[in-house]
């Protein structure tokens, strides 16, 4: 796999994935076959991202600010 850095412009956050000002800056991505995104993603105070499924899996490093994870069935859970 090759893996090659990418600075695109600062893009909004898709409105169906998420509610409130977000902003996404691409930071690499594989070329295909591979699938791998690297996103730093920038919240406004009260945004949030909708209920979605990563069916193989996802990582997040939160860098700066507090966040809410949960289980759509459940309560927030801990800040991170």
């Amino acid at each position: 796999m090759e893996i090659r850095r990418k600075r695109a412009d600062t893009a909004a956050g898709p409105r169906e994935l998420f509610t409130g000002s977000v902003w996404m800056d691409e930071i690499a991505a594989a070329g295909a076959p591979g699938r791998i995104r690297v996103l730093s993603v920038h919240f406004a105070p009260g945004a949030r991202t909708a209920w979605h499924r990563h069916p193989l899996g996802q990582v997040l490093h939160v860098t700066e600010g507090a966040g809410l994870v949960g289980r759509r069935d459940g309560p927030p859970g801990p800040r991170l």
